[in-house]
């Protein structure tokens, strides 16, 4: 298997950390976007939506989209469970994820860490619904270890790659206790450093 993505992304960490789990052997192939590398018609032949990451398997078949890599990868796993409505609950995140919470923390990272805008130059709206989706998280997060039920699963890997990161985007998790100790047990779990 073929992970083409970009060590700067969270979607791409997804991916990574999801397959370093489960121990599935892959070649990374480092993809940068910035520099128009998911745009070239050769990147575009093979993953016509002309993102990262994206995943090519040894049988040639090809996947895109983070959750849909991580929900592919985990099948069958410690990281999905069995039992189909606790399936239906880590899909419910992986969901919100990608509409309520990557949308906003995520870009205003990228706005602020690589277009170099200030804190101050973020879109007032788009932090709005960040601090939203981080209080969501921390609400969640009370009484419980992970996302989903008792153990990690990818609602946790998908939640926790921009979370740990939302600093980087001008949210502050001080006071946000149930979030820095979930994301340090993400973090133990996937043995990220």
């Amino acid at each position: 298997m073929k992970i083409y993505g970009d060590v700067i992304s969270g979607n791409c960490l997804k991916v990574k950390w999801t397959a370093d789990a489960l121990g599935l052997p892959y070649t990374w192939v480092q993809t940068d976007v910035v520099k128009g590398e998911t745009r070239t018609p050769a990147y575009l032949a093979k993953f016509p939506q002309g993102q990262v990451p994206a995943v090519e398997f040894d049988d040639g078949r090809t996947l895109a989209q983070s959750n849909g890599i991580v929900r592919y990868l985990a099948r069958g796993s410690r990281l999905l469970p069995d039992d189909g409505f606790a399936q239906a609950k880590v899909d419910e995140w992986l969901f919100w994820e990608q509409y309520s919470h990557e949308p906003y923390v995520a870009v205003c990272r990228f706005h602020m860490k690589y277009l170099g805008k200030s804190k101050d130059e973020r879109e007032a709206w788009r932090v709005e619904r960040g601090e939203k989706a981080l209080d969501f998280i921390e609400q969640q997060l009370a009484g419980r270890d992970f996302l989903a039920g008792p153990a990690l699963t990818i609602a946790d890997i998908a939640v926790v790659a921009y979370t740990r990161m939302a600093d980087e985007g001008g949210f502050d998790l001080a006071e946000r206790p149930g979030i820095r100790k979930w994301i340090t047990r993400c973090e133990e779990s996937l043995r990220i450093q």
